[in-house]
């Protein structure tokens, strides 16, 4: 799974698609055009009969580039990245950002292909894509596409806990400026993962990246909060800043953006031991228990409590 993180902290989960599926929708792809051309071809053998045989070829050459090379362009334009045979296998063409292809990357695509596909017999397509961690060929590194699989099991691992009640708000003055991407993407990962690690194994990570968002932001995490729900507070906040920022006219709290709909109960107590009697006097009356028995009363008092110091919530909740 390859995911791309933009600057509003959300994951675009994106599944490269791998040399035999990409090797059979070319097949299929070529084909098509195989086809298309012989009928293009017999076509103008018969309308072309009176011609000499320099305009004759110069006619068959013009056919062979325009149904071999400018159809499968023409065709992942219009379709943004689904030709025939990527359609029978379930594929897609997207930039490498994950949005739609427009034609200056079929060109590419196109030309190229011309040479690492045609000229070759597909050789070079398949030893570049081999090569490449994302099973890209060159057509796709010099076009900045990717091709990824559309057909993908739906699942919940995108769905990241919410932190504790009490930290909401804990990491509005944090300077997040110098936390780079791949940090984020290694933080959410470990968070929609983490209820399937060992514990141990899951308690060291944590420690590790919550150390190398220290590092970042040079403020140290808070004596006696566990490292996952110190690193589920932080990309809170981070999405409450990119949702203040995309939506000027509604302030919320750092911390009125949550990570998730659902929480997993106990998501962060056994990564340290933790005391309630550790916590802000703020939240003293939220432990850890009461938010998994009483969510919603936890809820509330974390609301009051914010709301005390904060402006109001506008009531909006981006997507997870």
């Amino acid at each position: 799974m390859s995911e791309l993180v933009t600057g509003e902290a959300v994951a675009l989960e994106l599944r490269p698609a791998r040399l035999p599926s990409r090797a059979l929708a070319v097949l299929l792809d070529l084909l098509v055009a195989v086809v298309a051309y012989i009928l293009v071809t017999v076509a103008l053998v018969a309308s072309t009969a009176s011609l000499d045989e320099a305009a004759q070829f110069a006619v068959s050459l013009a056919a062979f580039v325009i149904v071999m090379v400018g159809g499968p362009i023409a065709v992942e334009t219009l379709s943004h990245g689904r030709s025939l045979g990527k359609m029978a296998c379930g594929l897609r063409v997207v930039r490498d950002d994950g949005g739609p292809i427009r034609f200056r990357h079929a060109l590419v695509r196109g030309g190229i292909g011309v040479i690492e596909i045609l000229l070759t017999f597909g050789v070079v397509a398949c030893i570049a894509s081999l090569v490449s961690a994302r099973g890209r060929r060159l057509g796709d590194v010099f076009a900045g596409t990717l091709v990824v699989r559309e057909r993908v099991p739906v699942s919940t691992s995108g769905f990241l806990p919410p932190p504790p009640p009490w930290l909401a708000g804990r990491f509005s003055g944090l300077d997040l400026s110098a936390v780079p991407d791949g940090l984020w993407l290694a933080i959410r990962q470990y968070l929609a993962r983490m209820q399937q690690l060992d514990p141990q194994v899951g308690s060291v990570m944590a420690e590790r990246l919550a150390a190398d968002l220290v590092a970042r932001t040079g403020t140290p995490a808070p004596h006696g909060v566990p490292s996952a729900a110190y690193l589920a507070a932080v990309v809170q906040e981070r999405q409450a800043r990119e949702v203040r920022r995309a939506f000027a006219n509604g302030p919320m709290t750092g911390g009125g953006v949550p990570a998730s709909p659902v929480g997993a109960p106990g998501a962060y107590g056994p990564a340290q031991s933790w005391s309630p009697a550790q916590a802000p006097s703020s939240a003293a009356a939220a432990a850890p228990q009461a938010a998994v028995v009483h969510e919603p009363e936890a809820r509330r008092d974390a609301s009051e409590a914010a709301s005390s110091s904060e402006p109001p919530r506008t009531g909006f909740a981006p997507p997870a």
